[in-house]
């Protein structure tokens, strides 16, 4: 519905400075937004009825182009590098009064009053400006939603404020180019322009409680995904792009607390979101078929191409980006647990693509070995992957979610140790990637096999086997898993050049410990021990 602006407190959008004779088009529904966003031309329909937009210039996050305010709650607790850049307050004050003066000026506004945190107790309440209705979409999906009666009282905490059609000017602006988003929390102000990518706004608000929760609250952030059993036993996964975190945790004998981004609080592990943020590159029915069948009437496919003249997405179509995604509410998934709130985990899955074939399929790590592993957040993209790439190349990344982390990575993986040994969660290493061989000589395991190891972990059927410890590694792998042949189980016996294997291995140990060395100074002991072994 479009509702005159003073129903929707005048007074709170003129103290973030916008005066605009706009119409207002405030909280509307996903139909709305839709038949909205196909009459302006900015979308169309697919076959299945769901929403398909371009974003425009940029189909992925801006990562260069992400800026917080520099000031006295953040000059000595964030952790400034290549992701969290510095930003004077001047430009950020600068750049809000531009961006309102920019949308007061606009015939149409779009605003949406919803929250994060699915645990009330952390609730944080946010209002979306917007100048797409496909953007505020986009915010409908993601972010939770209040009742009727909420709206009533409703008072935001946040703003987010975004326009892909204002553009910065860098000479002036402080920015590096037109575009930017800029984070001051100071002014609990998330600033978006001269981009159309929705994942800022999800990856802004993210950014900000995984600044806010670890630091003033004592809730570990987590990128992850997490999903509970039917005796209330929670799973969380942490994996980089490619390393099988949706799919694995999309346990159709589990319910999905959520896909994405959670806390872990003294009881219980919550989800961020009130939605999915999902790729769709290659998607089909039978490898993915929550998703797939979510791309319905509300969802918000974006950047995807057709079959030929048709309505039909053609999901393996990279012409536009291979970042292709649909954004579409938690509901729209059969197992979805609502509310989004599970207990305490029991086990927690560190999944890597290792294209090296070096690391084992399934292995148990110490709370040490854990937070080296946590921070050093190891993949390996193969070929095919990227442009260039012929080979494998290691990815670290701290976290899981580097460019989303404000405070040192050691601050968060000693907040996951002392959760870990306080609650006796068994924390394991699942290598989705390579055995017998690198990329191009061995084999990439078989999801069959990875399901199983990941079920006999859930199930406490590795409890009581014998390990044996990875020699450069030192994680610890079991001897015997069910359904899973015992050679597979330590990836030395399955290469064919034993010599070879060791020299690979020494190679991806060389390249952990250089990648620490960033870190080395923010760790505690206990940590830095857990290096790998190099002789």
């Amino acid at each position: 519905m479009s509702v005159p602006t003073l129903q929707i407190s005048l007074d709170n959008l003129l103290q973030v400075g916008l005066s605009t004779e706009a119409n207002i088009h405030y909280q509307l529904d996903a139909a709305t937004l839709t038949s909205q966003t196909v009459s302006r031309g900015q979308g169309v329909l697919n076959s299945t009825g769901a929403l398909c937009i371009n974003t425009g210039e940029f189909t992925g996050r801006s990562p260069q182009d992400k800026f917080i305010v520099k000031d006295a709650i953040t000059e000595g607790t964030v952790h400034w590098n290549n992701f969290n850049i510095p930003i004077d307050e001047k430009y950020f004050l600068q750049l809000r009064t531009k961006l309102l003066n920019y949308l007061g000026q606009q015939e149409e506004l779009w605003v949406r009053d919803c929250y994060a945190c699915a645990d009330t107790n952390y609730k944080l309440r946010i209002r979306v400006m917007n100048e797409n209705p496909w953007s505020n979409l986009f915010a409908h999906n993601m972010f939770l939603r209040p009742t009727e009666e909420e709206l009533d009282s409703f008072t935001p905490e946040w703003h987010i404020i975004q326009a892909p059609g204002f553009k910065a000017n860098p000479a002036v602006d402080g920015t590096r180019q037109h575009n930017f988003a800029i984070v001051s929390f100071t002014h609990k102000t998330i600033l978006i322009g001269g981009t159309g990518y929705t994942g800022e706004m999800k990856k802004g608000i993210f950014t900000i409680l995984n600044f806010l929760l670890p630091h003033q609250k004592n809730v570990l952030s987590m990128h992850c995904s997490a999903n509970m059993g039917k005796e209330g036993d929670v799973a969380i996964f942490f994996g980089l792009s490619g390393t099988g975190k949706t799919t694995l945790s999309a346990d159709p004998n589990r319910l999905l607390i959520g896909d994405d981004e959670h806390g872990w609080t003294g009881n219980s592990v919550f989800n961020f979101e009130g939605g999915c943020y999902a790729k769709t590159i290659d998607l089909s029915e039978e490898k993915e078929p929550e998703i797939f069948n979510a791309i319905k009437p509300g969802a918000l496919v974006e950047n995807v191409d057709f079959v030929g003249n048709t309505d039909v997405i053609d999901f393996a179509n990279k012409y536009i980006t291979e970042n292709t995604r649909v954004s579409y509410p938690l509901h729209f998934i059969s197992n979805a647990l609502e509310p989004s709130i599970g207990g305490l985990p029991k086990n927690i899955f560190f999944l890597t693509c290792d294209a090296y074939g070096v690391l084992p399929p399934i292995s148990k790590l110490t709370p040490g070995q854990a937070m080296y592993q946590f921070i050093s957040g190891y993949t390996a993209k193969v070929a095919g992957t990227e442009l260039g790439v012929t080979e494998p190349k290691s990815t670290f990344s701290a976290c899981f979610g580097a460019p989303f982390l404000p405070l040192h990575p050691g601050f968060y993986a000693e907040m996951l140790g002392k959760k870990m040994k306080e609650h006796n969660v068994n924390i394991w290493m699942i290598n989705t990637g390579w055995s017998g061989g690198s990329y191009g000589v061995g084999k990439r395991m078989k999801l069959g096999y990875t399901r199983a190891m990941i079920t006999a972990a859930l199930n406490g059927e590795l409890d009581h086997v014998l390990y044996e410890p990875h020699p450069v590694f030192g994680m610890m792998m079991p001897t015997h898993c069910p359904t899973v042949p015992a050679e597979l189980l330590n990836p030395r016996n399955t290469w064919a050049d034993k010599a070879a294997y060791d020299a690979k291995a020494k190679d991806l140990a060389e390249q952990f410990i250089k990648n620490f060395t960033k870190y080395r100074d923010g760790v505690s002991h206990e940590i830095l021990s857990a290096a790998p072994l190099v002789i």
